[in-house]
């Protein structure tokens, strides 16, 4: 991790003051959430007081946390009174309502959900990135889609060294992307076609099982989906750079966890692989995986469960001067997500230390 990330771990002199009263997870019993309580309790995120927010359907619901058991409450605006710091995890159509109740408030969330990332006050961060971002709130950040995010990672370090021009993207997106009803579909239909049974797919328009779906997302311009499309618009705003032209494809893959990425970059001068892997190995939150010979390159299977962006098979482009290509996987649930949302917040309190 940077400085900013995690100066209040390691300087007990600014400990005590790096706290939030009163925190609120919102979406807390879904996938991401419950990675998002992990998080908090193995980072050891500073706070007082917490509670745990989550639709009609969950309220009631026992969580352990901490040693401690907690009831899961109604979103609802009142149980943002008092409340400094909400990190939220849910559908567009529910941040939309509750997002302005909480920093009606006082609070001020970090919200996952693809609502608030292109609106011109929010700032979109990801916190190896453009932590800087953070500074220009209204009291909403949003954390990016999770394909963009470990692009952007990984297109930075190339970025500020020789200036990315053009960026070919094709991704390989895991079916928890759709979340669980996405895993259960999967497995249930991998199943069904070993067996020689018939399946009816709900979760994905075609079957998924031994198969590749060309289209995440509904159509949006040109021929694009929304899900190529968020790659295009977030990753300019991230990079506060509109000139870059980015050309995405994405699928989905039968792959239980992990995006995987095939990155093509055109700079304004040439990165040799020699000086993109260094670049890379410096980098906050990314890992360098590449020895071809060796067979060492990133997998889903071996990056879920971590927080990096993993990145190999670095090399220069054949097909003319200043491309460079490589391989990058990341777990779509922990950096594509929960993860990046709790290192927003931990800028936060950094940031709330320093004044």
């Amino acid at each position: 991790m940077s400085g900013l990330l995690s100066e209040w771990h390691v300087n007990p002199c600014v400990e005590d003051r790096l706290v939030y009263e009163n925190v609120a997870l919102v979406g807390a019993t879904g996938a991401v959430g419950s990675i998002v309580r992990q998080l908090l309790e193995e980072r050891q995120f500073p706070f007082k007081t917490i509670k745990f927010l989550a639709s009609a359907r969950s309220v009631g619901t026992k969580l352990t946390f901490k040693g401690e058991q907690h009831t899961v409450e109604e979103l609802r605006p009142e149980a943002f009174e008092g409340i400094g710091l909400v990190i939220a995890s849910t559908p567009d159509e529910v941040s939309a309502e509750f997002a302005p109740w909480a920093v009606e408030r006082g609070a001020i969330v970090v919200d996952e959900s693809g609502y608030w990332r292109m609106k011109e006050n929010v700032p979109l961060v990801v916190a190896e990135v453009n932590p800087e971002a953070i500074e220009k709130h209204d009291g909403i950040i949003a954390s990016p889609n999770c394909s963009t995010t470990q692009l952007v990672v990984a297109m930075k370090p190339l970025h500020d060294a020789a200036t990315i021009k053009r960026v070919i993207v094709s991704t390989y997106q895991a079916t928890s992307g759709a979340g669980v009803a996405g895993e259960r579909e999967l497995e249930e239909s991998s199943r069904a076609s070993l067996a020689g049974q018939a399946y009816a797919n709900t979760t994905f328009a075609h079957p998924i099982a031994f198969n590749l779906i060309p289209q995440i997302g509904s159509p949006k311009h040109a021929g694009y989906t929304s899900e190529e499309m968020k790659m295009v618009w977030e990753t300019r705003k991230i990079l506060n750079d509109d000139s870059i032209r980015i050309c995405p494809t994405c699928v989905r893959v039968p792959v239980t966890n992990c995006h995987s990425e095939s990155i093509l970059v055109e700079t304004e001068r040439k990165i040799t692989a020699a000086e993109a892997r260094k670049l890379f190995e410096k980098f906050p939150g990314i890992t360098v995986l590449d020895d071809l010979g060796a067979g060492l390159y990133p997998l889903p299977l071996s990056c879920s469960g971590k927080d990096d962006v993993f990145i190999g098979r670095i090399r220069e482009d054949l097909s003319f001067e200043n491309g460079l290509a490589f391989w990058c996987v990341s777990d779509n649930l922990r950096k594509g997500a929960a993860t990046n949302a709790v290192q927003v917040a931990e800028l936060l309190v950094h940031s709330k230390a320093a004044v």
